[in-house]
């Protein structure tokens, strides 16, 4: 098949492309730098030409709350009119677990709202919703700092190996469509405030970890489920969060 990768040059994207590749189909990374902007629709319907399948996993340049509701929404209504016009027969998208459990979230709500355009969409779909990525715990930790202390809640986190994400998000793609939303996680769980002072220690950084139940993810005050699946709905990667330490330490 041919299969369209919108965000196909970035960290789940391309390596997206490359598993789809592998599988023998015909993957063709879209972003704006090959070409491909959905925010003004250039260069999409040249890029969905012949196309069976859209994989969208691409991300807002901005987190600002009414900038990436922008982004999402006009990227997903560009994307959808330009595969009903082509003919695509599967629209698939990266959300996030616990989307819908934090409402003063912009990004989330963002997310959320790109969720009910492609539900509402004239596109067979899938919604792959993971976990956070092993891969962001660096930055989670910078944007919890106030100077030599991190702020982390003390609830479960269930992260896992963005090469993982790429691997569910392939294997959904070649698929028939959901018409609905899976979840995928990481093998698992923790408290959140324990793994990033486990992360701090194997990359030998200062930085002392504060338990705060207050501290706030992105603006959001968490309960003890909110970035996790509900037990038993998710798939389990295979990826263990200390062997992925250990290589990236």
């Amino acid at each position: 098949m041919k299969i369209v990768v919108i965000g196909g040059t970035g960290l789940i994207g391309g390596t997206v492309v490359g598993k789809l590749g592998e599988r023998g189909h015909e993957a063709v990374a879209a972003a704006p730098g090959t070409g491909v902007d959905t925010l003004t629709g250039e260069g999409l319907a040249a890029a969905l030409t012949g196309a069976q399948v859209v994989v969208d996993v691409a991300n807002s340049p901005s987190f600002e709350a009414s900038a990436v509701l922008d982004f999402f929404t006009t990227s997903t209504r560009n994307l959808l009119a330009a595969e009903a016009k082509a003919g695509v027969t599967h629209h698939l998208a990266l959300s996030i677990v616990g989307v819908d459990g934090l409402p003063d979230n912009g990004y989330f709500q963002a997310k959320l709202t790109q969720e009910r355009l492609i539900r509402q969409g004239p596109v067979p779909y899938s919604i792959v919703r993971a976990t956070q990525f092993f891969e962001f715990v660096r930055g989670i930790a910078d944007t919890a700092t106030e100077g030599d202390t991190v702020r982390v809640a003390p609830v479960l986190f269930q992260p896992m190996a963005a090469e993982d994400v790429a691997e569910a998000v392939a294997a959904t793609a070649v698929a028939a469509p959901l018409k609905g939303v899976t979840e995928v996680a990481g093998p698992q769980q923790f408290r959140f405030d324990e793994l990033i002072a486990r992360a701090l220690r194997a990359w030998h950084d200062p930085r002392k970890v504060v338990t705060d139940p207050h501290a706030r993810y992105f603006g959001s005050e968490l309960a003890e489920r909110s970035l996790v699946p509900a037990e038993g709905h998710a798939r389990l990667a295979a990826t263990r969060f200390e062997d992925w330490l250990r290589a990236s330490a």
